[in-house]
């Protein structure tokens, strides 16, 4: 089952016949959200909860036993079950290109609430259609007040809290880049971010009044839209608050704390910043709950877990999905990261209040939502019961969203998206929060084997070919039975011919030194055909489940490969299509502006 109930005894040699309508009983003597279950052969299905959420959470298991025994009838026994996290939730970010559609997030719903999961944040920079700032979102296919009313409902009826997420500090760009907003801004334009690399101006001015005036506004327009008790105001990575103006960062979280349209709210934020610079901790107004995030299998999350609760701070713990920037996903390394957060969280001694696990979408949301899903899972179980689900790993997780995710019979789907996951282990370069296999995709202007892909020889990338078409032939003998499952076949089919491609503009780069520059024409131009076809698909597979508006946007990080293979030539400057639009509005005349 997924997740593994705490208790269960069940007698498979002993089955109770289908058809029969459980017994419910009411006993306060449970937990919260707890719930037992016993299956007697002469009395039928018992089911006891203190409440709601515990008869919902019963029905699930019920639910999951049912098709684990298709057609043979229940096992006799008990299941005895109960959280060990108050907060167990998904972060889905909504805001790089991908809005999906209101469909396809009831579809979600539904398969975290299967899995326990009671609490869901849409990660918002500019896809709310705020009522005075229409030239922010009119591209971007905006949720509307209505649109989340309709989905808190959905989910409140299956015991998941919607939780409003808008950025406040760090990741304005969407804003800045208007001449609007730019006064709002420490900086304008393009700026030197992490690593050198160009990024928008993304940070608000703390210290401006009129930026407090704005977020504001945005909190009492999406707040009403989103009642609850919480809030995530964000706060992370304000890439321009540079050295000397840490302090601000206290001091904004502190006037965001006060504001009254967070008055009865507790309001989330981001621990990067306060990770390093932990001085700050002490300035925290009460109210606020830290989350700590940390993407990697060895993510300290005990050290920072530790000096949270030494400091008397609320706290959360956010492993990710680890699919971002990969296209394929890291399914290995999610699995780990989810783990080793469930394994801080359950030691804490009741300090951890929750886990958050997050799905982003930088450069495109190129990744299809099956890749997300060995995530979403293993932080549902780990949160849920991390003494029964500690054992997960990706090859045991794949036949469990076989059964609970993608109805496939045959057992196939999972295990070639695990397999397509894990193929990047195969090449001797990894760095954090990213595939090397798809460096060259994103960034095709740097040379392959050389700096971050430095020891990459023509083998690893033959390996990893073999494995992706070894996986996408498992694609094909899959079998599922639901509509989820069978558009995961061709998303995942779609993502391992990408990365196939990119492996193979890797092995020729290889063979000339490097450079896409100095890739043969027919090469370049077998490339660019293939490319265009990946494209086209991306543009069908993309409408299946998300709004229209940013799908431009999201080719165009593809359609830029291309052109460079068309051309033979890569632009050393690129940084992406945002990075490239605000670069066309610094150059253009101030009427031309928009």
């Amino acid at each position: 089952m997924l997740p593994c109930p705490r208790l269960v005894e069940l007698d498979r040699g002993k089955r109770l016949h289908a058809g029969h309508t459980p017994r419910r009983v009411e006993d306060r003597s449970l937990r919260r959200e707890g719930y037992r279950i016993e299956l007697d052969h002469d009395r039928g299905v018992t089911v006891a909860a203190a409440g709601p959420a515990g008869f919902f959470y019963a029905d699930a298991t019920l639910a999951q036993l049912a098709r684990i025994h298709r057609g043979e009838g229940l096992p006799v026994g008990r299941v005895e079950d109960w959280p060990d996290l108050e907060v167990r939730g998904v972060m889905l970010d909504v805001s790089r290109t991908k809005v999906p559609t209101l469909k396809t997030l009831f579809g979600m719903v539904d398969r975290l609430a299967s899995w326990k999961v009671n609490h869901l944040e849409l990660y918002m920079e500019h896809t709310y259609a705020y009522e005075h700032h229409a030239e922010v979102w009119q591209h971007s296919g905006p949720y509307t007040a209505q649109d989340l009313e309709t989905l808190g409902a959905y989910c409140a009826a299956r015991h998941v809290e919607l939780v409003p997420n808008q950025n406040t500090l760090g990741h304005m760009e969407r804003w800045l880049c208007h001449e609007r907003y730019a006064p709002l801004g420490i900086a304008r334009g393009v700026v030197s971010g992490p690593l050198g690399m160009p990024l928008a101006a993304s940070t608000l001015d703390p210290s401006n009044p009129g930026s407090l005036s704005l977020v504001r506004e945005l909190i009492g327009e999406l707040g009403p839209a989103v009642p609850g008790s919480r809030f995530h105001v964000g706060l992370d990575e304000p890439w321009e608050l540079r050295a000397g103006r840490s302090g601000e960062w206290a001091q904004w979280a502190t006037k965001l704390r006060a504001a009254p349209e967070l008055a009865g709210r507790e309001m989330l934020v981001w621990g990067d910043f306060l990770a390093s610079h932990s001085g700050l901790l002490g300035e925290l107004p009460d109210g606020v709950t830290v989350c700590e995030w940390g993407y990697e299998a060895d993510h300290p999350f005990g050290p920072r877990s530790e000096a949270l609760s030494e400091a008397g701070v609320a706290q959360w713990l956010c492993p990710g999905t680890s699919s971002w920037m990969s296209v394929l996903g890291r399914t290995s390394n999610a699995v780990a990261n989810c783990t080793a957060a469930g394994a801080v969280a359950a030691s804490s001694g009741g300090a951890v209040e929750g886990m958050l696990v997050t799905d982003w979408g930088d450069f495109g949301h190129l990744q299809y939502l099956p890749v997300s899903e060995p995530g979403f899972a293993t932080a549902a179980a780990m949160s849920w019961c991390e003494r029964t689900n500690r054992h997960l790993d990706a090859a045991t997780l794949g036949g469990l969203l076989d059964l609970h995710c993608f109805d496939d019979p045959r057992r196939a789907l999972s295990r070639a998206l695990v397999e397509l996951g894990d193929a990047h282990m195969l090449s001797p370069c990894r760095f954090p929060n990213m595939s090397s296999l798809v460096l060259n995709l994103y960034l095709p202007q740097l040379s392959v084997g050389a700096g971050l892909t430095a020891g990459l020889e023509p083998s690893h990338l033959e390996s990893v070919s073999a494995a992706i078409e070894g996986a996408t032939e498992g694609l094909g003998r899959s079998e599922p039975r639901d509509e989820h499952g069978r558009v995961a076949v061709a998303e995942l089919t779609n993502s391992a011919r990408l990365v196939s491609l990119a492996c193979r503009d890797a092995r020729g780069r290889l063979e000339v030194g490097g450079r896409l520059e100095d890739l043969p024409g027919d090469v370049r131009a077998q490339l660019a055909d293939e490319m265009a076809e990946v494209i086209d698909e991306h543009r069908r597979l993309w409408r299946v489940r998300n709004r229209p508006e940013g799908l431009e946007e999201s080719c165009e990080w593809l359609e830029h490969v291309r052109r460079c293979y068309v051309t033979g030539a890569a632009d050393a400057g690129w940084a992406g299509p945002l990075v490239e639009m605000v670069r066309r509005r610094g150059e253009a005349p101030e009427d031309d502006r928009g």
